[in-house]
């Protein structure tokens, strides 16, 4: 109840921009319009700022340097004021210093000598055999010394925003990692001992990788070997039609592979930052395949890869022209009202937003919701929250003003960022250095077949979700009114993964929070992707899931870890499982399409959206 009167006085506070149309608004403080000439002098020179901040970002892998400098100022400011920290810090090097000294004289005499940093062996930049030897154990336990002395620092300073923190916290991190003699081939182990193994070959090898690679993002060419992944070839070939096309998505109705079927149609909503595909790689790891399989109608939104025209298309376009007008198709071509969605990613949230929207207005036809590594509410979104301020979207915003988009190389870039000692430096090393070029898989070929994201619809994402949340605080407005979580009456499956640094597991699980309904949750091992391409034959994959009922008491997140059983093996069995348990008898399938309503087949999955460059 005190969630709930919680939840209804954020409602009662929302600004009049969110205020019902007709609702009475309160009274403003009346004051002397300013002259329409000095307004347009101001858009004018506005205009200027902009462009020379879109120019800037090219340059900047798009982080905003006022946001830099605002961290940095405010980091120093309370550092300068705080002797005792520095006195503290001043002490702890010290130590440090000492105490490595001690450890260089044993490793110089002794090849099994102690760590110095309890993280060297944690550490995969340093996880080889041949770190252990001096002089290298020195180099790795040095950088490793300072890299503790520098989160130290970071951390331990009382006084600027956690904002901010994080935001230092992130650069020393890139400028360490740069550092790292792991990145050196006259620091690295491995490298002097591959050079002097193979003469020097797997440094010619490396010299030519990086060259066809320069040459290939100059000419905005995919990377080495995704020419071997064709889509329609050996990706995304589930036998299927598009059954409807408008400016924003096409349909893809999936045939059936079983002579009888589920009568509720599944409906998948996948992100529209990459495209639908991930969901049907190959055969053998297919999740729609796999449901087809199991006896399932299966339906999925293959969306628009977005222009420079099509700037001002909007999140609530995607809403109406993608998840609410595909569920009006599902339903006139196989005549059955109810049906299960499925959203992953960005993907889900647009699919609570719109669900949501329909339980407001008495509309019932969705018959239960998969969310799939998708957040609700984004109070803790991860690292991703380290790019998301004032500061940061207004550069954003004005970058893509002047692009009508956000490019998926400068969407890459960041995401490479928040782990650049592992996508970054590492495989710098491994290709560059070592000369091993890694071969290129479906997964791999799918992640560099990005999309773009529309001007307007990401700036209304990003301020409207991630940085004001008003998602989660039943502030969000859906046709002039707002929507609420709480209203979504259908049972709900929710997977988070346990390694996901787009959408943290905790975060994913708030929807425990959010809603008054049964919610059954899976924690699966595994990334953000990888986590949910998880074919019942990967034995090596292992989750927990368990079934929360509406009236239940809430089990924080780390607790429900804890208490949920871990069973090994994929999580798609339990889910199919759930969605059949939820489902009618098995019937006789339905016909593909439906001509006499409007909705014929128009050319074979995966149709030509998902074609586009």
């Amino acid at each position: 109840m005190a969630t709930k009167a919680l939840r209804a006085s954020e409602a009662n506070a929302r600004p009049e921009a969110d205020r019902p149309a007709g609702a009475p608004a309160a009274a403003a403080p009346t004051r002397r319009a300013a002259p329409a000439r000095a307004d347009s002098e101001l858009q004018s020179y506005a205009n200027l700022d902009r462009l020379l901040h879109a120019f800037q970002a090219r340059l900047t892998a798009s982080i905003s340097p006022a946001a830099v400098q605002a961290a940095r100022m405010d980091w120093w400011a309370h550092f300068l004021n705080a002797p005792g920290l520095q006195l503290a810090l001043a002490q702890k090097a010290a130590v440090d210093a000492f105490r490595l000294g001690l450890y260089a004289l044993r490793a110089a005499s002794a090849e099994d000598s102690e760590p110095f940093a309890l993280s060297a062996d944690h550490d995969r930049r340093f996880a080889a055999p041949q770190w252990r030897s001096f002089p290298f154990n020195v180099m790795a336990e040095s950088f490793l010394a300072v890299q503790g002395w520098w989160d130290a620092a970071t951390n331990a300073l009382r006084g600027p925003t956690r904002q901010h923190i994080r935001q230092m916290a992130f650069m020393r991190r890139q400028v360490l990692d740069m550092l790292a003699p792991s990145n050196f081939p006259w620091t690295n182990p491995e490298v002097i001992e591959r050079t002097i193994a193979e003469q020097g070959r797997n440094l010619v090898r490396g010299y030519e990788y990086f060259v066809e690679d320069v040459e290939r993002r100059l000419t905005g060419r995919p990377p080495a070997g995704a020419e071997a992944w064709r889509v329609g070839e050996n990706l995304a070939i589930t036998e299927g039609s598009v059954i409807h096309r408008n400016e924003l998505m096409e349909l893809i109705q999936y045939a059936p592979s079983t002579e009888r079927v589920r009568p509720e149609p599944i409906l998948i909503v996948p992100a529209w930052i990459m495209k639908y595909y991930v969901l049907d790689l190959r055969p053998e790891n297919s999740l729609v395949k796999y449901l087809v399989d199991q006896g399932h109608t299966v339906f999925c939104i293959s969306w628009k890869n977005p222009e420079a025209k099509d700037r001002e298309i909007s999140l609530d376009d995607y809403r109406r022209l993608g998840v609410e007008k595909a569920l009006d198709v599902i339903e006139a071509v196989t005549g059955q009202r109810k049906a299960h969605a499925c959203g992953y990613c960005l993907g889900g949230t647009l699919l609570a937003i719109a669900v949501a929207k329909l339980a407001r207005d008495g509309d019932d036809r969705v018959a239960s919701m998969t969310l799939l590594a998708a957040q609700t509410d984004f109070s803790e979104a991860g690292e991703l929250m380290l790019f998301i301020d004032e500061n940061e979207l207004a550069y954003l915003e004005d970058m893509m003003w002047d692009q009508g988009y956000l490019d998926t190389s400068q969407m890459a870039g960041a995401f490479q960022m928040l782990r650049s000692a592992d996508l970054i430096w590492s495989r710098m090393v491994r290709q560059y250095l070592l000369g091993e070029r890694e071969p290129m898989t479906d997964l791999m070929a799918w992640n560099a077949d990005g999309t773009r994201m529309p001007a307007r619809m990401h700036s209304q994402y990003l301020r409207d979700l991630f940085l004001d949340n008003r998602l989660s605080r039943g502030r969000y407005a859906v046709e002039g009114r707002p929507v609420a979580l709480t209203d979504i009456r259908c049972p709900i499956f929710a997977v988070g993964t346990e390694t996901d640094h787009i959408a943290p597991w905790q975060s994913v699980y708030k929807i425990r929070l959010l809603t008054d309904t049964e919610v059954t949750f899976v924690l699966t091992s595994g990334g953000h992707n990888a986590g949910i391409v998880s074919p019942p034959t990967r034995t090596d994959r292992r989750h927990r899931i368990a079934t929360m009922a509406a009236d239940e008491p809430y089990t924080p997140p780390d607790l429900w870890a804890v208490q949920a059983p871990v069973r090994q093996g994929s999580w798609w069995p339990a889910w199919q499982a759930w969605l059949a348990e939820r489902s009618g008898p098995p019937g006789p399938p339905p016909r593909m399409g439906a001509p006499e309503k409007g909705y014929p087949i128009l050319l074979p999955a995966p149709g030509c959206y998902v074609l586009q460059p």
